[in-house]
């Protein structure tokens, strides 16, 4: 129970990564506050499976793609936890498509929902942490595609690795507060959204082709973000951690 007493917000809680993310921390002891988009189907059996491990979970259905989603967000999570300790910042969109076709609208949707989103929520979070004096912590989920230029995908590439850089330059100016800042970059995840993308063979296919002979799951990227937000992490900030089973030296 290491994170006994910790009070966290998830964003992107309903399923995937983030309700991968809740799940683990409330298995360290933490209560969450968990966010998803308004109308999500998922979020609500989230809060259930948290609230059966025997912690407190809040719903805040909030639209984080604007700066106002986002102030009311932290606003009402504040105000029925007190405080926040944790912040696990898991917004992201992307739309796959060649890049002399790429609508420069689309693009900016895309640099909108996972760039700037993470710095809205990340900026008005962590000024709650200073304000209560709070030693925070500050995860924010990037991807390998941040360095990996994968085709079909610059806008999600190009947002990912600002993602990154601009959580390593938050990490520098808030080590003054006693707030780590670091980064978890995921490989191929098992999430509902990979079974849309991609055909149950090719997951299964793929999968196996990888170091580790599997994909990941959102509980292995719970687990490490669970680790950067314990004290065990104390002396970590600006770090990026990439957990992707191998998948970076893949072809190697």
């Amino acid at each position: 129970m290491k994170l006994a007493g910790k009070q966290a917000l998830v964003t992107g809680a309903g399923r995937g990564i983030g309700k991968g993310c809740a799940l683990e921390l409330a298995c360290a002891g933490a209560d969450l506050v968990i966010n998803d988009r308004p109308g999500s189907p998922d979020v609500q059996a989230t809060a259930q499976e948290i609230r059966d491990l025997g912690r407190q979970c809040t719903v805040v259905e909030a639209d984080i793609f604007s700066r106002s989603g986002c102030e009311d967000l932290v606003e009402r999570a504040v105000a029925a936890v007190g405080m926040l300790d944790i912040l696990v910042s898991n917004p992201a969109y992307a739309v796959r498509c060649e890049f002399l076709d790429y609508d420069p609208d689309v693009f900016e949707k895309v640099i909108q929902g996972t760039l700037v989103s993470g710095f809205h929520v990340a900026q008005l979070t962590a000024r709650q942490m200073v304000e209560s004096k709070t030693p925070g912590r500050i995860v924010f989920i990037s991807s390998v595609q941040a360095a990996m230029p994968y085709r079909l995908s610059v806008g999600y590439n190009a947002a990912k690795a600002g993602l990154n850089h601009m959580a390593r330059t938050i990490a520098v100016e808030l080590t003054e507060h006693n707030i780590r800042v670091n980064v978890i970059e995921p490989g191929w995840i098992d999430t509902p959204g990979e079974h849309i993308a991609f055909d149950e063979e090719t997951i299964r296919e793929q999968g196996a082709k990888l170091p580790l002979k599997r994909l990941g799951t959102p509980s292995d990227i719970g687990k490490a973000a669970t680790f950067l937000c314990s004290d065990d992490a104390d002396y970590i900030t600006g770090e990026v951690l990439r957990v992707d089973g191998g998948f970076w030296f893949k072809d190697c």
